[in-house]
């Protein structure tokens, strides 16, 4: 063979060889922390149930099969974009879900805005996502800090809980979730009496308890989550703070932490979820499917990445290509109804949904396992989120 056309050929060759996988599939990541303090938030939990979504749908698209791959981003910014970005450059991942922890998020949402790829955000909460951060490619599924803000915060001032100290984690999720809680609570006729933050995944809280305390604030409002959250409580307890009067406000908790906690440590504490595995016969059906192959009953990070990851796979169905500009149009058109919720996608990539406040039942009204929850009202999605227009997002400007 010709010297130039050996060399043609080898090279041809070379370029097949390093193509990404997902030319021939369809590939979606699961990014999100699997060993910290958000394990059991989302965890590997999350990806279990992005399987179920690909079973569900029959395990291809497009004539392609469809394959999941996950990572553990140990809520490092850092870590989780060399993992995306080798993702997207090298092992041709389509899209990015879950994403727990906000600062994770946001620093893919710049990534993904570069490479011209989509992620759904389900795991993170900083408002900030749909909101000024807002990009092309990037959705926002289960709940965000205006609507954890609305629901809890909103109803405990009604209430008569017109008085507020945060206990606020450290990073950019604590803070929105402060913010957007204070805004509400002071909108209602409340006040703020202060806040504390404490760093990610700490394990004494003794003395930022004791400031809010001291603050005698009606309400200490809780803007951390996970194992966090679940500290904060017994910590409390062991001070005696709601004994004496204080009530605590758990601003972002799912019946992951509750199911660690037990009914004795959490009951009376009010929060707000977008899903409760027992509200009605679809959320029943897909909870016990769950339930089957994990032995625990899902939160609404889990759930909501079911979702996610179903409506990513029937919009690349509808525009019949993987074209990402597309499959995003697709996602901001289609309607979703299943096991997590029923709404419609908004201009800045905010699913737009109800949320239900909920009340943590106590031990004695449980009847059976895993039932924690006694619903007090349902946040109309209207009401929890903002509009596109309103939201801040350039996008829509």
């Amino acid at each position: 063979m010709n010297v130039k056309l050996l060399s043609a050929a080898l090279a041809t060759s070379a370029l097949f060889a390093i193509a990404p996988a997902s030319a021939q599939g369809v590939k979606i990541g699961i990014l999100n922390d699997q060993s910290g303090v958000y394990a059991d938030y989302g965890g590997k939990w999350s990806l279990e149930a992005a399987k179920m979504a690909v079973e569900d749908f029959g395990g291809e698209v497009l004539g392609q099969k469809i394959e999941i791959v996950s990572a553990d981003h140990q809520n490092k910014p850092d870590t989780a974009v060399a993992i995306a970005r080798k993702w997207y450059d090298v092992d041709g991942v389509d899209m990015i879900t879950e994403l727990t922890t906000s600062s994770v998020a946001l620093a893919i949402q710049d990534l993904s805005r570069e490479k011209k790829k989509i992620d759904i955000v389900v795991g993170a909460a900083t408002s900030r996502i749909t909101g000024d951060a807002c990009q092309p490619y990037g959705f926002h599924w289960a709940y965000d800090t205006h609507a954890l803000a609305v629901g809890t915060g909103g109803a405990l001032v009604k209430a008569g809980g017109d008085s507020w100290f945060f206990l606020t984690a450290d990073y950019a999720f604590g803070y929105a979730l402060e913010k957007d809680t204070s805004e509400v609570v002071k909108a209602n006729g409340g006040k703020v009496l202060g806040s504390v933050r404490h760093p990610l995944n700490s394990s004494d809280f003794s003395s930022f308890l004791l400031q809010a305390q001291s603050s005698k604030a009606k309400i200490i409002g809780l803007a951390n989550a996970g194992l966090d959250t679940a500290n904060s409580i017994k910590q409390a307890s062991e001070f005696g703070i709601v004994a004496g009067g204080q009530k605590l406000a758990g601003l972002l908790l799912t019946l992951a932490e509750v199911h660690g906690l037990g009914l004795k440590a959490a009951q009376g504490l009010v929060l707000t979820e977008a899903y409760y595995w027992d509200r009605d016969d679809k959320s029943r059906e897909f909870a016990e499917r769950f339930f089957k192959r994990t032995s625990r009953m899902p939160n609404m990070i889990q759930a909501g990445t079911y979702s996610a990851t179903l409506s990513y796979l029937k919009a690349v169905k509808a525009a019949g290509t993987k074209d990402t500009e597309a499959v995003a149009a697709k996602l901001k058109k289609l309607p979703v109804d299943d096991a997590f919720a029923k709404g419609k996608v908004l201009a800045n990539g905010r699913f737009v949904h109800d949320l239900y406040l909920f009340e943590v039942k106590k031990p004695e009204e449980s009847k059976k396992p895993w039932d924690y929850y006694k619903l007090i009202s349902t946040v109309e999605g209207y009401m929890a989120f903002p509009s596109a227009a309103e939201s801040g997002c350039p996008l829509t400007r």
